[in-house]
């Protein structure tokens, strides 16, 4: 059976949401094991939390929300 162009256009879309989803995991996995190097005692579920609460949403938003405020924060 043939598979339509259509069926295969949202088949990598999904495919791409897949790996970006899990290239802003690893990002944020990063983020929380930097942070919980310094604060012992704190577990790293409430890091996460705390760092992805202004975009609960979607990774996707989460990832702009933290990586958008590195870039407005100055050094």
């Amino acid at each position: 059976m043939a598979v339509k162009p259509q069926q295969q256009r949202v088949t990598r879309i999904e495919d791409r949401i897949e790996e970006l989803r899990a290239e802003i995991d690893g990002i944020i996995d990063a983020r929380v094991a930097g942070i919980a190097s310094e604060s012992p005692g704190v577990p790293p579920g409430v890091i996460r939390n705390l760092l992805t609460a202004r975009a609960p949403s979607c990774r996707c938003a989460q990832y702009i929300e933290l990586c958008g405020r590195e870039k407005r924060t100055p050094d």
